[in-house]
């Protein structure tokens, strides 16, 4: 049985009935409600940065198994910030039949970092948080502008899709993108029914919009997001719809669909999907700011780092790309999808339209793997010019002297090194953050140390096998521990429970997975002896290694592919450190751009990504 929610599951009977080998559907068939299961994890969502006084909400939910919001909840809980927050209730009551709640409205007065423990009795059940309360220019809004519902390719219904978003993810941004040859000109102009009704600025901001579905040999698939409604759909194609009679605005290559949106008010993602985006063959950087490099499909950094020699100058976004009607949750279930969905982060002034469009201008964003953690990178010089549009695509663009940059500006300097500050509260321990100009790795920052290490393996599978449709690499592997013994196991992004991962005995782990260019794995917490070794056998290459070696570097071996790599690395038994705040120097390259970016990756195994700071000198 499929592992999530549908509230119409068709048996589909069809009969040959004159034994020709020619089936016929019935004209009724069968059907079933499938609903969710009891509750096994709570979750509890706070937004990342609000300035003092600036409203905000916590969503509240439980989660069955397999990430459905259960209705099967009965419980009192209780509420207990670290910070006075301003018509947060003491408690919460969920009764049966409720699957989610918002407690809306809520403020900080003063600066500071708020947490919110869930409380059942004496049972913490979840914590909600870190949220900054900042004085600043910007507040952070969290969206997922890109899946489909029942009427494309997906499940549930437009308007349950809207509901979801605002209501069982509890999402300030979102957008539907249907695939542009199902969708007719009826759902075409429900959808921009559906964007009005529930936009509301200052609470939840929605775009109509669709998705670009065209090959990726004529330029592959882009997200179209417009700013007001009522606009004309141009479509890659008419292959399913049967009314062709507006299919002179149809625009059959990428370069085709750039032209027609010169003159529209609208920003254009690309991404990978079914048909993966070829910016090599296609790119506007008036109207494509964004690179979408992590959804249900994988994670695909390539996406962004192909168009630095190319001179595209593009922000970091993630997103579902769901089919199940669950944008800002999206969970791959028994699926060959091995991913959890991804969020952006808009930094911007204001909860609107123009607030997120701005935002999207100036790429002042950043994406994460599912999760909402805070993440600010910054730049100081000495002498600097802040551009407000792209030179290379804006011949107006017009520069500004300034001393400091943050994600997502363009900057001229004459200074040869300049400074990167970049801060980090995340929801879980931090494992590592990486500092890179373009695909170079400058320094990898880790909130412990060579002597805090300890009897803690973490092996990691990760990569895909090229870059179309069937991406998916399985991973058949079996880790053998060898003078020591396993105390236990914790797993990383084993989204998939219908897969293997399990301990076998004291001394093995075995495991069946899938990547689509994510990680996943899982930590060994070991009793260790002196002569302990690690040989790890899998289908993709093999490892062996003594313990003794194992330190905080990766062990890595290079498995073929697209980026497929097996790694081992050493980790502390207990790390703390959900927070980063560091400054370092960085040596710029004379020739071309410095695109300066972070990816940030926790110890529960989530990612995210800065936009890029692109640095070049005059």
């Amino acid at each position: 049985m499929q592992t999530f929610v549908e509230s119409g599951f068709e048996f589909k009977v069809l009969a040959d009935v004159c034994a020709v080998g020619h089936y016929v559907p019935l004209p009724e068939t069968p059907a079933i409600a499938i609903v969710p299961g009891p509750p096994r994890t709570w979750r509890a969502v706070l937004p990342t940065l609000r300035r003092p006084g600036e409203r905000f909400q916590l969503g509240l939910k439980a989660e069955d198994e397999w990430g459905n919001p259960s209705d099967k909840t009965v419980a009192d809980i209780t509420l207990e910030p670290s910070l006075p927050v301003r018509n947060l209730p003491a408690g919460v009551r969920f009764d049966a039949g409720t699957k989610a709640t918002t407690c809306e409205n809520l403020s900080v007065a003063e600066e500071g970092e708020l947490t919110i423990r869930v409380m059942r009795g004496d049972e913490l059940l979840a914590q909600a948080g870190p949220l900054l309360i900042r004085v600043g220019e910007h507040a952070g809004y969290w969206g997922d502008l890109h899946g489909q519902s029942g009427e494309s390719i997906g499940l549930t219904t437009a308007r349950q899709y809207f509901d979801f978003a605002r209501n069982k993810s509890f999402l300030d941004v979102t957008s539907h993108q249907a695939n542009d040859f199902q969708v007719n000109n009826a759902f075409w102009r429900y959808i921009n029914e559906l964007t009005s009704e529930f936009h509301e600025d200052g609470r939840f901001v929605t775009f109509p919009g669709y998705e670009w579905s065209g090959n990726t040999a004529v330029g592959g698939d882009r997200n179209v997001f417009f700013r007001r409604e009522g606009r004309q759909i141009h479509r890659s194609s008419h292959a399913l719809l049967t009314d062709r009679s507006d299919i002179d605005t149809d625009a059959p290559d990428a370069r085709a669909l750039f032209g027609k949106l010169q003159d529209e008010d609208c920003r254009v993602y690309a991404h990978v999907g079914g048909r993966y985006a070829d910016i090599g063959y296609a790119h506007d950087g008036r109207l494509e700011t964004a690179m979408e490099i992590h959804s249900a499909w994988g994670t695909f950094e390539w996406l962004l780092t192909d168009g630095f020699p190319l001179g595209h100058r593009c922000g970091v976004v993630c997103n579902s790309d769901g089919h199940k009607g669950r944008p800002g949750a999206s969970y791959p279930g028994a699926a060959t999808f091995g991913a959890y969905g991804g969020l952006t982060c808009f930094l911007t002034g204001e909860l609107t339209r123009d607030g997120i469009f701005d935002c999207l201008r100036r790429r002042r964003h950043y994406g994460t793997t599912g999760c909402r953690m805070h993440l600010q990178v910054r730049a100081n010089f000495t002498d600097a010019r802040v551009f407000d549009l792209d030179p290379l695509v804006y011949d107006n663009a017009k520069a500004s002297p300034a001393s400091e940059a943050m994600m997502g500006d363009i900057v001229a300097t004459s200074d040869e090194r300049l400074q990167l500050e970049v801060e980090v509260a995340a929801h879980a321990p931090i494992e590592r953050v990486e500092i890179r100009n373009g695909t170079e790795v400058l320094q990898t920052l880790r909130p412990y140390a060579v002597k805090d290490l300890g009897p803690r393996i973490r092996i990691i599978w990760s990569g895909a096998e090229y870059r179309g449709r069937g991406r998916q690499s399985q991973w058949i592997g079996r880790a053998r521990f060898t003078g020591c013994n396993i105390q236990r196991i914790t797993k990383i992004n084993a989204w998939n429970h219908e897969r293997l991962l399990a301990l076998r005995g004291s001394d093995t782990v075995e495991w069946d997975a899938i990547t689509t260019g994510n990680f996943g794995g899982f930590d060994a917490f070991l009793d260790e002896g002196p002569t302990a070794r690690l040989d790890v056998t899998t289908n993709h290459g093999n490892l062996d290694v003594a313990l003794a070696d194992i330190g905080i570097e990766d062990v890595a071996l290079d498995a073929g592919g697209l980026e497929r790599r097996l790694r081992v690395m050493r980790l502390p038994v207990i790390n703390t450190r959900k927070s980063l705040l560091e400054s370092l120097p960085v040596e710029l390259h004379k020739q071309g751009d410095n695109p300066l970016w972070v990816c940030v990756t926790t110890e529960d195994g989530f990612q995210a990504w800065s936009s890029p700071i692109f640095v070049f000198r005059d």
